[in-house]
């Protein structure tokens, strides 16, 4: 199973509910709260860790700006608002059997985008 690291974005209710399911979630607001988007991003690189995030200027790194970020990442898309729902949709897909390394995947309500990084 993957390791993951939570962008400070992340809800503390989803971190803990994803550590209590048994994940291994390391969270950037635990830390290093404050640290702009490459630095969180080289983090999970050097950790070897998934990077979790609702902060969709990851894509940009990783597309536009051409960012290594062969961890993976995961940009949850979510309308859902309260902890408990956030926390319910996180876990739905994070327990997918997804191989998050190397890819970028968007997991939206009822889907989930898988598409391989740029090497």
């Amino acid at each position: 199973m993957a390791s993951f690291l939570a962008n400070e974005n992340v809800p503390g209710p989803v971190v803990q509910a994803l550590r209590a399911a048994g994940m291994d979630v390391g969270w950037i607001a635990e830390f290093r709260a404050g640290a702009d988007d490459e630095t969180v991003l080289g983090l999970a690189l050097s950790q070897r860790r998934v990077l979790i995030t609702f902060d969709k200027d990851f894509g940009e790194l990783v597309f536009g700006r051409g960012r290594e970020a062969s961890c993976g990442v995961v940009l949850f898309r979510s309308r859902l608002r309260s902890p408990e729902s956030l926390s319910q949709f996180a876990l739905n897909a994070l327990a997918r059997p997804i191989e998050w390394e190397g890819n970028f995947s968007v997991a939206e309500a009822g889907r989930i985008r898988v598409a391989p990084l740029p090497s």
